[in-house]
């Protein structure tokens, strides 16, 4: 199966574009689709600066929060506890570049600027040091007597956690 054809049968590659003959589809604005996380984000408003880089994705820097949950404040690209600086060259009037962005943060980044859509993997940063360590959370569960038994009480052993949700 084509590529295209996998992204149009999810439903996240905007399939007039596809129809459409390329002299008309530059006639009308420029959109994209981010995909990020479990979510597909349609960005009216994207700027793209081939000058740059072919694939570089400039969105509008307020919608940065709908796409990956950051936010631009003085000291960087800040999410929770986490503010990464960002050189001025990222930034242009009411824009940012996202690739560029996600190349500094050591983020996958796959594009198709044909069909408009841009796919973002998980940022090391934010996804937490136990999948660098390899090393499993901490976890507390009843044992049958309902005694608390920590996963860590178990250090250096092989251990198989099962675990099931009725929801």
């Amino acid at each position: 199966m084509h590529r295209r054809d996998f992204l149009r049968l999810l439903g996240v590659a905007p399939v007039t574009s596809l129809s459409v003959p390329a002299a008309q589809r530059s006639k009308r604005s420029p959109g994209a689709t981010v995909l990020y996380d479990d979510r597909a984000v349609t960005l009216t408003d994207v700027r793209a600066d081939p000058a740059r880089a072919v694939d570089a994705l400039w969105v509008r820097k307020s919608d940065l929060p709908r796409i990956n949950e950051f936010e631009l404040k003085p000291q960087g690209a800040c999410r929770a506890d986490v503010c990464v600086p960002i050189p001025k060259s990222m930034a242009s009037g009411a824009y940012f570049n996202l690739t560029a962005f996600a190349k500094k943060v050591g983020q996958a980044v796959v594009a198709d600027p044909g069909v408009r859509l841009w796919s973002f993997g998980e940022i090391p940063v934010v996804r937490g040091a136990y999948l660098e360590s390899r090393m499993a959370p901490d976890v507390v569960v009843p044992d049958r007597a309902g005694r608390p038994v920590r996963l860590s009480s178990f250090r250096g052993k092989k251990v198989l956690l099962v675990t099931w949700a009725s929801w």
